[in-house]
């Protein structure tokens, strides 16, 4: 009872700390932090934020990650939407009493886009390519054998041209354990800084008016809006079944909070044998305007090899888009050392 009644004060914080103002509603900017990693947990729609453990928990919950014995490095490759492509990169280590270190680093390949002009709209024979890139510290530890916690620090980088807007997040998760195979979670995420554009290419040269034409100019300096992050807080709770020593079978849900758009509700599952072969899927929906949600369901599968203290993973996800004429294709790799 008392390892409960320390998940529950985690949890009031977390609640107390979350900016759940729906004035922002639509008004958000930096929405790449809403760009989930991960095949395993793109495949179970997000929704094992209760139990999810190793690299993946730092983008989900990053309490999760205390609970991943040595050190692990992961890779993960997703075919976004609109020819965009994310990949992102992972490694940590756990240190014993000390906790659970890690560091990540996700970017947006834009691919290469024609430079549009007043003078030249179809393009001036110039290319540019954004670059929009989140680097992430991570801490972790279990405060007891039922309850552990985690925070992120995130740096994010949004740059066009000689244009760009810089800020600062933290994300912070807990998860609890009972005695059985019942697992409880939250989250709040991307809590902090404005980010606003600012750079040379925002200064422009005109005529001052009232002076012959191009006998006198000047410069004016176009000012940018800030804009707010698209934070949002998570709680779930997840359930293992073991139905024999060789098959397992796992069901979750998360309920997201957004301060940006609809209230989500999240499912997954995963089914296991022999801790070695997986499939997955899962379901994202919208609680208010449903038809509009642009992602629905996932599904995939994963293979886990251990073989002399060494961990090896590959999973592939599925995740459909409504809105346009390709789904997302998601591939991971992981590496762990115990």
């Amino acid at each position: 009872m008392k390892k409960l009644t320390i998940f529950l004060i985690l949890l009031s914080c977390l609640t107390l700390v979350y900016a759940g103002d729906r004035s922002r509603k639509g008004s958000t900017g930096a929405d790449q932090l809403l760009i989930p990693v991960g095949a395993r947990g793109i495949a179970t729609g997000e929704a094992f934020l209760s139990s999810v453990t190793g690299l993946e928990a730092i983008y989900y919950n990053p309490a999760g990650f205390a609970h991943s014995p040595g050190s692990e490095a992961m890779f993960s490759y997703m075919s976004y939407i609109a020819d965009i492509n994310v990949s992102y990169f992972a490694v940590g280590t756990n240190l014993g009493d000390l906790g659970s270190f890690a560091f990540s680093v996700k970017s947006l390949d834009f691919g290469q886009i024609p430079v549009t002009t007043l003078e030249s709209p179809d393009g001036n024979g110039d290319l540019y390519s954004p670059s929009f890139l989140t680097a992430a510290l991570t801490y972790s530890k279990v405060i007891t054998d039922r309850v552990s916690v985690g925070v992120n620090f995130k740096g994010i980088s949004e740059s066009i041209m000689d244009v760009s807007a810089f800020g600062f997040a933290i994300d912070f998760g807990v998860q609890y354990k009972f005695s059985g195979n019942l697992s409880l979670g939250a989250a709040v995420k991307n809590i902090g800084t404005n980010m606003q554009y600012d750079g040379t290419r925002l200064q422009q040269r005109v005529i001052i008016p009232g002076t012959q034409t191009g006998t006198k100019t000047g410069m004016y300096q176009i000012v940018t809006e800030p804009f707010q992050l698209p934070s949002y807080f998570e709680l779930a709770i997840g359930y293992k079944f073991n139905m024999d020593e060789q098959n397992m079978l796992q069901l979750a849900s998360t309920f997201r909070s957004n301060n940006a758009l609809e209230d989500q509700l999240k499912l997954g599952l995963e089914y296991g044998f022999n801790n070695m072969f997986f499939v997955r899927g899962g379901y994202d929906l919208l609680l208010e305007n449903t038809s509009q949600s642009i992602f629905g369901l996932t599904a995939g599968a994963g293979v886990n090899y251990q073989m002399d203290g060494i961990r090896i993973s590959v999973d592939y996800a599925f995740r459909d888009v409504k809105e346009f004429p390709t789904a997302n294709h998601i591939m991971t790799l992981k590496l762990g050392i115990e």
